[in-house]
Parts: C-alpha cells; sequence; structure tokens
C-alpha cells in the first residue's frame, strides 16, 4: 500500500501564492513601465534590456517561491524546488541536528544531511512577544515516526523531543511546555546571533 504524503510547509502554501501571483503580474508591470521610460532616452534594445534587469529578478523568485514544497512520503523528505526535487531518506541521514535560528523571529528546524545533500524542514517559529507557528500535528507524527526509523542516538532523540511537541500541541498546552519553544526561548536567551545547532545534551535537556 502506498504511503500517502504528508505536507511538511510551516505556512500553507495556498496562504500565500495569490501574493506571489500578484508580486508577479506587479514586476512585470514594472520592468514594461521602466522599458517604456527608458525607450525615451536610449534605443529599443537598451531599454529592452532596462525592462528584463527590473522586472525579471522579481518575477522568477515569485515563481521560484511559489514552487516551493515539502512533504514527507514513509520516511523520505521530498522538497521541490524552481528546478528538480530533491529527496533525503530521513532513516539513513548521516546527521540529523536540531538548528535555532535566533532573531525577533526565531525559528527551529530538522536539518538532514544524507548522500551530499542537505534538507532543511521547518518545525516552528516563535516571536518575541511569544505567538508564532508550528508544524501541524500529522507532521510532527510523521516525521518522528521516520526519525525514529532510524539508528544514530540524534535521530531517535529528535524523535522523541517531536512526540513530547505533538503531545503539547494536541492538548492546546502552554508554550512553555513545548520543547520547540523552549529550545527557540534557550538560543535567544543567549543573545546568539548566528544559527546554533543543539548538542544531543540539549536536545535531551528540552524533554
Amino acid at each position: 500500500m502506498t504511503e500517502q504524503p504528508v505536507g511538511l510547509d510551516l505556512v500553507a502554501p495556498e496562504t500565500y501564492t495569490p501574493m506571489l501571483r500578484k508580486l508577479a503580474l506587479a514586476a512585470v508591470g514594472v520592468g514594461v513601465g521602466a522599458g517604456f521610460i527608458a525607450a525615451i532616452f536610449v534605443s529599443w534594445p537598451v531599454a529592452l534590456g532596462v525592462g528584463l534587469v527590473v522586472g525579471v529578478p522579481t518575477v522568477c523568485s515569485a515563481l521560484a517561491l511559489g514552487r516551493r514544497r515539502i512533504w514527507l512520503t514513509g520516511t523520505t523528505v521530498h522538497a521541490r524546488r524552481f528546478l528538480g526535487t530533491q529527496r533525503i531518506e530521513v532513516a539513513s541521514a548521516d546527521r540529523v541536528e536540531l538548528i535555532v535560528y535566533p532573531g525577533r523571529l526565531s525559528r527551529v528546524a530538522l536539518r538532514l544531511t544524507g548522500g551530499g545533500r542537505i534538507q532543511i524542514v521547518p518545525l516552528a517559529m516563535y516571536t518575541d512577544s511569544g505567538s508564532g507557528r508550528e508544524l501541524h500535528l500529522l507532521g510532527l507524527r510523521k516525521l518522528a515516526d521516520a526519525l525514529a526509523a532510524g539508528s544514530s542516538v540524534t535521530a531517535v532523540a529528535v524523535s522523541d523531543l517531536l512526540v513530547q511537541q505533538l503531545r503539547a500541541e494536541a492538548r492546546d498546552a502552554g508554550l512553555e511546555e513545548r520543547p520547540l519553544y523552549r529550545a527557540a526561548r534557550t538560543v535567544r536567551a543567549k543573545d546568539y546571533v548566528s544559527p546554533i545547532v543543539l548538542t544531543d545534551r540539549e536536545v535531551a535537556g528540552l524533554l
């Protein structure tokens, strides 16, 4: 029986895709406008180049963001990008790391390394005021199961942490009872500015 894919996008693509379409259309309009204005002063080939320089980067960025998706099938993480799709087998990953990006909007993510590839799986993000967004329950459950199938101590520890996070979210517990929030808070309290990879001891301390 084929495993059904489970989306791992922290923010549902449906929420921002319409905005990206509008951004791309606006960029096309700005590029065309810049080209027409430039044509008043320079030749058409140069004006066309100006229009492309102004509009194309934003259009490409919007299209690339619109294509991005991340999902889990069985124990394999798939990440679709602008060009192609990357796959990493979670259970056999060479390295499994819990990483925190500190800042006014702190992000907690899972970093998987395997087969010469690196994949970041977003788990949660929190603001200074304590609000934020966390990976949905099914995503946490399936990701925890995939990690538990691995043989490394770190993968099992992170799996246990995700199970604790899952249980806290399921009962609508306060933020202080949620391991991912405590991870972000701990790193923020140390005034780090660079991404921090939590040690096995630090991960265990969050359980």
